[in-house]
């Protein structure tokens, strides 16, 4: 419980794992964090990104290391989760942020060719519901922690003009269990929250002259004017890891430059 706003945000000592952390939303969250004082372990496929992310991240002190894995293989998870509790000791902070995309039009596809579909939702959705078993079980034996799941507005939105029946529905489904777990948790002093970004500024805009109208079609219904920054959720995601929310779980944030409002 926090008295005073003096160092109310600061993650310093804290190690957190960080799943997609390598680029992106991650990467900005990884930042964010980092600046704030925590260690970072950064699971992720693409080993050449992370190393370019943890180079960023050395400027800012401390501990900050890549694990290689997939976050919806068990085998890997857990090797990975294993691997992280040996080098830092604990997990105080699990971010959830690894997820895949796809847009489809369900009436165009092949029944026997469902991999948009159920690849989405293994990532997207297992992965969370795996690395927050894990994570929670290591949680559990040292005191605690909080857990940081990345969603998305489109959990409540039907997003135009791409069809996502299997991204929208993993992550309206990841509202939920954020929910249940936040509950089955909190006994254990393990808190677990959402955060529902929107439309993120990209590092390189899009170059194909169609996405392009797309962009502005979006940006045109973002009452701000503009998408938001990665670091921007970094720093709700710092709240959220930090003592100034102990209080708060099962919260469902949403972060998407007010674009859900005139949906």
């Amino acid at each position: 419980m926090i008295t005073s706003m003096k160092d109310a945000f600061s993650l310093k000592g804290k190690n957190a794992l960080i799943t997609g952390g390598n680029r992106g939303i991650g990467k900005g969250i990884a930042i964010a964090m980092a600046q704030c004082g925590a260690n970072i372990a950064i699971m992720a496929r693409n080993e050449e990104t992370a190393k370019k992310t943890l180079a960023e991240l050395a400027e800012y002190g401390g501990e900050h290391r890549f694990y290689k894995g997939s976050v919806e293989k068990l085998d890997e998870a857990t090797a990975v989760v294993n691997a992280v509790m040996k080098d830092y000791g604990k997990i105080d902070v699990l971010v959830n942020n690894s997820g895949i995309f796809r847009w489809f039009n369900v009436l165009d596809m092949d029944p026997t060719d469902l991999r948009d579909w159920y690849e989405v939702i293994d990532v997207n959705l297992n992965g969370v519901f795996i690395m927050s078993m894990l994570v929670a079980q290591k949680m559990k034996e040292t005191g605690g922690g909080s857990i940081i799941n990345i969603s998305s507005n489109a959990a409540n939105i039907v997003n135009i003009p791409q069809n996502t029946s299997s991204y929208s529905s993993a992550k309206a489904a990841v509202n939920h269990l954020t929910r249940c777990l936040a509950y089955e948790f909190g006994p254990h002093k393990i808190r677990v929250n959402a955060i529902c970004p929107g439309f993120v500024e990209a590092e390189s805009p899009p170059e194909d002259e169609e996405m392009k109208k797309i962009v502005e079609m979006w940006i045109s219904r973002c009452p701000t004017g503009r998408f938001t920054y990665p670091l921007e959720i970094g720093a709700l995601a710092v709240f959220l890891a930090s003592e100034a929310s102990e209080n708060m779980t099962g919260s469902i944030n949403t972060i998407d430059s007010g674009y859900e409002l005139a949906r």
